[in-house]
């Protein structure tokens, strides 16, 4: 049976999981320090592979938050997935960060039948990287950035009920001001919820190309220039 090695480095929190292709989950390893990407993924993927009983060599697929999220944690994770692909000589398979976030909310809440799922990654001031999903994880507001104003979703709020969560649903929220938005403090940005999505992906053989993947931003990223 396949196993499945989920990465996730787009948030402030690292963490990695192991599932197999019936969507067990056979391990899950988490770093609670923020932004401790570079020190401790592939500590922590070493700690989890030896805890599992099994050995690198067998992991079938590597599957990693692909974005949007930190910019420097997205690059530790590509490298760090790339490298043992390369390595192994496996498959990569991307998940994109915003669907895995709504994919965990969806897995840990029930009765959301006529409601919609809003993750929300902080970009900094008033603008958030958001998506909105139905329950079945289809989407009604595509992926992007948005600076969050109170007329933010507007449309939809008049006749759903949103659930806002993420780095980024707390700000959204006391602008937005509406009574259809519910907002929920755990984030779900987390490999353990990444094994369902991943599994579909490897059943359906949708493959990255390992040599050329990049992570999606959804916009450029920018530097500040050091005051003297």
């Amino acid at each position: 049976m396949a196993i499945i090695l989920c990465i996730e480095t787009s948030g402030t929190i690292c963490s990695v999981a192991l599932f197999n292709e019936s969507k067990t989950c056979l391990g899950f390893l988490k770093e609670d320090a923020s932004f401790k990407h570079a020190a401790v993924a592939t500590v922590l993927i070493d700690k989890l592979v030896t805890a599992s009983n099994l050995v690198i060599g067998d992991i079938d697929a590597v599957a990693l938050s692909s974005g949007p999220g930190s910019y420097t944690g997205l690059r530790i994770g590509t490298s760090v997935a790339k490298g043992l692909c390369y390595a192994l000589n496996i498959p990569l398979i991307s998940i994109n960060s915003l669907t895995l976030m709504a994919s965990g909310f969806i897995e840990s809440n029930d009765n959301l039948d006529g409601q919609l799922i809003c993750p929300a990654i902080d970009a900094r001031r008033m603008e958030i990287f958001t998506a909105i999903y139905n329950p079945d994880l289809t989407c009604a507001f595509t992926p992007a950035p948005l600076v969050v104003t109170t007329e933010s979703f507007s449309e939809l709020l008049t006749e759903n009920n949103i659930h806002i969560f993420g780095s980024g649903a707390e700000k959204s929220y006391k602008e937005i001001n509406h009574p259809n938005l519910q907002w929920h403090v755990d984030d779900f940005l987390s490999a353990r919820f990444m094994g369902p999505l991943a599994v579909n992906k490897w059943k359906a053989k949708t493959f990255e190309d390992t040599a050329y993947f990049e992570p999606d931003y959804l916009k450029a990223f920018h530097t500040t220039a050091k005051r003297k």
